[in-house]
C-alpha cells in the first residue's frame, strides 16, 4: 500500500520525565496539581478529547513509568484513547524518541505535545491534525507577540545588555503545541540530528534542518507553558472559569 492511500492514523506523544525546576521544589512539572488533578492528566485528557487522536505514549522518568501507569490508571479518560506509559531517557530529545519507538506501525501522523501545556483547547489539536493530514509534514501553532522583541549581546546576570537587533515583530511568532508531523519526517530528524547537552527541546526546528517547511496554523492563548509560580495561578483562574461555563 502506498503512502498516499494508507488510511491516517494520529497518535500524541507526551514528554513527561522533566523535573521543572522552575516552579521550584516538589513533584516534578508534570505531576503538579491545577484544580486537583495532576498536569499531567489534564494534557492526556487535552489530547483524548480529539477524536483524531486514538494513542497518547506519556514518557515518563526512567525510574518513575510504574508510578505514572498508577496515576494514568486512577482517573477518567476517554475509552477510545490508548494510553502506553514508557519510560524516557536523560533529555527532552532521549524522551521523544522513546516515545516516536514505542509508536505501533500503522501510526501515520504524530503529536509532540508539552505536558505543561495542559489546557490546550481540542479545537487547536484538531487544527494541528488537520493540517498534517491535508499534506504538511510539519505544522505548529503559534501566536503573534504582543511585544517588542530586542536581540542583545548576552550578558551577567543582572548586568546591563546591549542590543544588537529589533526583529520585525509581525513576522514573529510565538510557538506552541501540539506540534503535529509526518511520523517519517519526525523520525528522519531524530535519526539524523544529534544536539549536544540538553538535546534539542524543540522538534520543529530538528525538522527544519532538514530542509522541510513547517506550517503555521493559529494557536490559542490558554495553550500557554506552565513553567514559574505564576503560571499556576493563571493555570488553576482558566479551569476555574472552564469548569463554571463549560461543564469541564
Amino acid at each position: 500500500m502506498s503512502d498516499e492511500s494508507r488510511p491516517h492514523r494520529t497518535a500524541a506523544v507526551i514528554p513527561a520525565a522533566g523535573r521543572g525546576v522552575r516552579l521550584g521544589p516538589g513533584a516534578p512539572k508534570a505531576l503538579r496539581a491545577i484544580g486537583g488533578t495532576p498536569m499531567l492528566i489534564h494534557a492526556v485528557r487535552a489530547m483524548a478529547r480529539s477524536r483524531a487522536v486514538s494513542l497518547v505514549v506519556v514518557v515518563a522518568p526512567s525510574d518513575g513509568a510504574a508510578e505514572v501507569r498508577r496515576l494514568v490508571d486512577e482517573h477518567t479518560l476517554p475509552d477510545r484513547t490508548e494510553i502506553l506509559v514508557v519510560p524516557g531517557g536523560e533529555t527532552r530529545q532521549d524522551s521523544v524518541r522513546a516515545g516516536l519507538a514505542a509508536l505501533p506501525a500503522n501510526v501515520t501522523s504524530v503529536l509532540i505535545h508539552d505536558a505543561a501545556r495542559p489546557l490546550v483547547p481540542v479545537d487547536t489539536v484538531d487544527s494541528v491534525v488537520e493540517a498534517v493530514r491535508d499534506g504538511s509534514p510539519a505544522v505548529v501553532p503559534a501566536l503573534p507577540l504582543a511585544d517588542t522583541v530586542k536581540e542583545v549581546e548576552p550578558g551577567r546576570p543582572g548586568e546591563p545588555e546591549p542590543v544588537v537587533a529589533t526583529p520585525v515583530r509581525a513576522r514573529l511568532r510565538a510557538v506552541q503545541t501540539p506540534q503535529g508531523f509526518d511520523v517519517t519526517a519526525l523520525r528522519r530528524a531524530h535519526e539524523a540530528i544529534a544536539v549536544d547537552g540538553e538535546g534539542a527541546t524543540d522538534d520543529a526546528a530538528m525538522v527544519e534542518q532538514l530542509g522541510i517547511t513547517v506550517m503555521v496554523v493559529p494557536g490559542h492563548e490558554e495553550a500557554f507553558k506552565v513553567t514559574r509560580p505564576l503560571d499556576l495561578v493563571l493555570a488553576e483562574a482558566v479551569l476555574a472559569r472552564r469548569r463554571a461555563t463549560d461543564a469541564y
